[in-house]
């Protein structure tokens, strides 16, 4: 199936549907869970996204997470196991039409990938131009390439990883 890659302005119920959804999976997930956050794009309430719900949930023990797939399963999440990043579990959902909504990025408390997300979130929301800069590459990208998600995330991969480096370096010093 070809995914279009669309990049829609700013949605005040990005949120809304991140609240609604980190609370299902917060009685799935149990006591193993520590923190639930909104990540991605729809997080950063003033750029261009597409409307995929990012969440990055932080667990005590990634081993037990496997075992509780079934009751994420049935809040309508395809399971896809670590997908590429060794120690995370990854899940999808899709509408009843097959229009990806959902991302669960789940991660065991201390994982550098939970600090990396969260920085890069919060960097954005607080340097207003690198967030106006990367919604109108994403935007540029999206047209480009409408068909071609590999495309889209390859042009946008120099970007991020410049933001990551900025971002890591600004959360070090925010915590001195």
């Amino acid at each position: 199936m070809i995914r279009k890659v669309e990049v829609v302005p700013p949605d005040r119920n990005w949120y809304n549907l991140f609240q609604a959804e980190s609370q299902q999976l917060s009685l799935a997930l149990g006591d193993n869970s520590i923190a639930i956050h909104h990540i991605g794009s729809t997080s950063i309430d003033t750029i261009y996204a597409k409307p995929i719900i990012d969440i990055l949930v932080e667990v005590k023990d990634i081993e037990k997470v496997d075992p509780l797939n079934t009751a994420i399963e049935a809040l309508g999440y395809i399971s896809l196991g670590e997908l590429g990043i060794t120690g995370r579990r990854f899940f999808r959902k899709d509408d009843r039409v097959g229009i990806r909504t959902h991302h669960i990025h789940v991660f065991e408390v201390g994982s550098p990938q939970i600090d990396r997300h969260l920085a890069f979130r919060d960097y954005m929301r607080c340097h207003v131009e690198a967030a106006q800069i990367y919604s109108q590459l994403k935007q540029k990208l999206a047209q480009q390439y409408p068909i071609d998600l590999e495309n889209y995330m390859d042009g946008k991969a120099e970007f991020i990883k410049e933001i990551d480096k900025k971002a890591a370096q600004w959360r070090r010093a925010m915590l001195r």
